[in-house]
C-alpha cells in the first residue's frame, strides 16, 4: 500500500469525507491542513501548483484534488 498524503484546510467537507473514505478502507494516512501549517501550504501552492482541497498525495500516483473516492479506493491495491 502506498504512503498517502491529505492536504486539507478548515471548513472543507470534501476534506472530512475524502478522511472519512480513507479510514473506511482502512488506509493509513497523515493530514496537514494548509491554513495551519505554512511548510504544507508551501508545498501544495508552490510545488504542487494546486489550490483545491483536499490533495491527496500517493506514492506511485499522481497528486488529485476534490473527493473523489473512486481513486481513493484505488489506493487500497497499489
Amino acid at each position: 500500500m502506498s504512503k498517502v498524503t491529505v492536504y486539507t484546510k478548515n471548513g472543507c467537507p470534501q476534506c472530512e469525507m475524502t478522511k472519512v473514505v480513507l479510514n473506511g478502507e482502512g488506509i493509513e494516512f497523515q493530514a496537514f491542513n494548509i491554513e495551519e501549517d505554512q511548510k504544507a501550504f508551501d508545498y501544495v501552492v508552490n510545488t504542487l501548483n494546486l489550490r483545491q482541497m483536499p490533495v491527496v498525495v500517493a506514492d506511485g500516483t499522481e497528486p488529485f484534488t476534490g473527493f473523489q473516492p473512486d481513486k481513493l479506493k484505488e489506493l487500497v491495491l497499489n
